[in-house]
């Protein structure tokens, strides 16, 4: 009997969505100050046919000085990759971990970018351990989960 490998490829990368907003300019220019930067991440993982899942990484960076917005800079990154041959419990690891590490260098390149492009300075995003983020979830979802609900990725 012929032994099933295992296959785990990026089918395809691409900006599934992209905004920028410079609200208050261009009196913002004028401000002085130190910006206070907020970061949020979001990771939609989806199947999207027999081994193709489709993983979203979404990033939103509001820079603010004071009560002034400078900029809000929302930028969710895709990929299409085929895991084939893995079995289902490391599916959604792979999901949470893998694919987001993947797609978070092109995430990191665009806010950058569109920072520059609006007039400021480039926003440069620090790495994130998607590893801790997935075990802090499962730990917490797991206190919930003791009533025999479980936490799937669709």
């Amino acid at each position: 009997m012929a032994e099933q490998t295992s296959v785990f490829t990026i089918e395809k990368l691409y900006i599934k969505d992209i905004s920028l907003e410079v609200p208050n300019a261009p009196d913002i220019f004028l401000e002085n100050g130190t910006p206070e930067t907020g970061i949020q991440l979001q990771i939609t993982p989806q199947r999207l046919a027999d081994d193709i899942y489709e993983s979203i990484l979404t990033v939103t960076v509001t820079a603010k000085i004071g009560e002034k917005t400078l900029f809000l800079i929302e930028v969710s990154q895709g990929g299409i990759f085929r895991l084939q041959g893995i079995p289902e419990e490391e599916i959604e690891p792979l999901l949470a971990i893998a694919c987001p590490n993947i797609l978070f260098p092109y995430v990191r390149e665009a806010v950058s970018d569109l920072a520059s492009r609006a007039g400021f300075a480039p926003a440069v995003l620090q790495p994130v351990n998607f590893e801790a983020l997935y075990a802090s979830r499962r730990e917490q979802n797991g206190a919930a989960a003791d009533d025999g609900a479980k936490e799937t990725l669709q």
